[in-house]
């Protein structure tokens, strides 16, 4: 399954030099370094995508924040913009906006996800959504993105530090194991 998602991604998605002939995207495209995989831009873009993929959950503004966020802190193109799909409308729905809601009220805020379900499920106008935004609900959402978009970031850092340094390991010993197995045979 894994490497039926990497073929089809390499297929499909656009190459830095494919980028460097867009007007917009050729600024990040000539920078050769946030499109590297290495041991400090993958923690960097895999942080980036999770903080922006969580907080920011309009679909449009997530890649581009998550590519424009890896400018500053040196992170990994491709690798943020593949986080951002975090927060397809399923985990948005049923994980992260209860989780919001839930986190921001701890903080003495007034939101009901209720409300929001509601709202989903009817097809509020637009709106509707601004004068939920305008009662005390926005506050309780807002800090609740943050804090979970922060730990999210911060976990998914760690994680793929520790995945990479693993990963590494793992290749040098069978590149050890192969020459040891080449220079003396049996």
């Amino acid at each position: 399954m894994f490497k039926r998602i990497v073929k089809w991604a390499r297929a499909n998605m656009p190459t830095r030099e494919q980028m460097e002939h867009n007007r917009f995207a050729r600024p990040l495209a000539a920078r050769h370094e946030l499109w590297r995989f290495t041991r400090r831009s993958v923690p960097r873009g895999v942080a980036a995508g999770l903080f922006i993929g969580i907080f920011a959950l309009i679909p449009g503004v997530q890649i581009v924040g998550a590519a424009l966020m890896c400018v500053p802190c040196r992170g990994n193109i491709p690798l943020a913009v593949l986080m951002t799909f975090i927060s397809i409308p399923p985990t948005t729905l049923f994980v992260f906006l209860p989780g919001a809601i839930a986190v921001g009220n701890s903080f003495g805020f007034h939101a009901d996800f209720a409300t929001v379900s509601k709202m989903v499920t009817d097809g509020a106008s637009v709106n509707d959504w601004l004068i939920w935004l305008g009662s005390d609900a926005a506050p309780s959402l807002v800090i609740g993105l943050f804090l979970i978009s922060v730990v999210a970031a911060v976990l998914g850092y760690m994680i793929s530090a520790f995945a990479w340094r693993w990963w590494t390991a793992h290749k040098r010993k069978a590149r050890h194991l192969r020459y040891q197995a080449r220079d003396f045979p049996d």
